[in-house]
């Protein structure tokens, strides 16, 4: 694999990515799942951290953890959604109409309504019109994680509109927006983002990491259109046989080695038995880009033939009918153990149709649970 520039460690990548935006209003960062993203986006932020002074808004998995459920055991009737307003990233919420601003982001994607207490900061929830009107229930965690995505989005259209309870913002990190995408989505949240920070009145050095590959090509497009090429992009990855990390300068909208990116993600989710049904949606997509390649007009030629199926046709329909299932975005289904089989067959007999490097496929390390800031705690 090509060699990158290479750090000793996190902090020192993020303050490397701080110095790039002196001169870049963007830095788009694209790492395999497990490789320290999320670490790298909360190193990012401690670097501007002193005493209680901040510069970062940042969305990553422990922005979620400001939010939390109060399911009113008791009488199981007045759920709510406490906002934990001890942190700075609540700070500038008084005088906000943030209803307003979160709604119309919202209302993209779920068929729910909502409503904030600001005396107590509390938010609840609603579904349904008129008289059939279900209020105070407690939605899913999928658009639980929906909802506290667009309420980051608002405050982030505050900060680009120049409000005064966030000037002390100076960089914006988003780490994987939304897990487990699909294409479509993918391109519409992609498109949504890059819109609005082209769109800002108030210019802030964005830094944007993901693992997904999809979403890494349309941010790169529309961030180098959209900002006159005044963007840097980065592959990120650990270094082999060393505890530091390299970044990979990214000339093309395709992540380094994109194909390699999703046959190791699957790899690895074969091998764990972490598969869920977009899994199949992911390994479609690169036999159809290797179909492409070798000339074949249709993927189910880059399918290991069975003795008893000649044509491939058991395969080829689990990949059209899985592929193209109703699957919810936001909480992907795990698949079941016939499934799990029948899809560690598919790949494995494509890894031995089409061998590639097996160095270049080796899984990333494992990684644990991210120290520094943990669950519930003040960010």
């Amino acid at each position: 694999m090509i060699a990158g520039q290479p750090f000793a460690d996190l902090p020192a990548l993020a303050k490397h990515l701080r110095s790039r935006l002196t001169d870049k209003q963007a830095v788009l960062v694209y790492a395999y799942n497990g490789t320290g993203k999320t670490r790298l986006s909360m190193a990012f932020k401690d670097l501007g951290r002193d005493g209680n002074v901040r510069d970062t808004l940042y969305f990553n998995a422990f922005t979620e953890d400001l939010f939390t459920w109060d399911n009113d055991l008791d009488a199981d009737s007045d759920r709510k959604l406490r906002l934990n307003t001890a942190s700075r990233f609540f700070a500038g919420l008084d005088g906000q109409d943030m209803e307003n601003g979160i709604r119309p982001l919202l209302q993209r994607h779920a068929d729910f309504d909502f409503r904030i207490d600001t005396t107590t900061w509390e938010v609840r929830f609603s579904r349904g019109e008129g008289e059939q009107v279900e209020d105070n229930i407690k939605i899913s965690r999928g658009e639980e994680r929906l909802f506290v995505w667009c309420f980051f989005l608002a405050i982030l259209q505050l900060v680009m509109d120049g409000a005064e309870a966030y000037t002390w913002v100076k960089y914006v990190y988003i780490d994987d927006p939304v897990s487990s995408l699909d294409d479509n989505n993918a391109i519409a949240l992609a498109n949504h983002l890059s819109g609005m920070l082209h769109a800002a009145s108030k210019s802030v050095p964005v830094v944007i990491s993901t693992h997904h590959a999809l979403f890494f090509d349309v941010m790169f497009n529309e961030l180098r259109v959209n900002r006159s090429k005044n963007a840097a992009t980065y592959f990120f990855k650990p270094q082999r046989d060393s505890s530091g990390y390299e970044l990979v300068d990214q000339t093309s909208e395709l992540p380094f080695f994109h194909h390699v990116a999703l046959l190791t993600d699957l790899k690895r989710a074969a091998e764990t038995g972490e598969l869920y049904t977009y899994h199949f949606n992911m390994l479609r997509n690169v036999l159809e880009k290797t179909a492409v390649f070798h000339g074949y007009k249709n993927f189910s030629a880059c399918l290991l033939k069975d003795d008893d199926d000649p044509d491939g046709t058991l395969h080829a329909r689990y990949l059209n009918i899985l592929s193209h299932g109703n699957y919810s975005l936001y909480e992907p289904n795990q698949m079941g153990e016939d499934t799990k089989a029948a899809f560690c067959k598919i790949l494995n007999g494509f890894l031995a149709r089409f061998p590639f490097n097996a160095d270049v496929l080796i899984s990333p390390p494992q990684v644990g649970s991210d120290p520094g800031v943990r669950a519930g705690e003040v960010a």
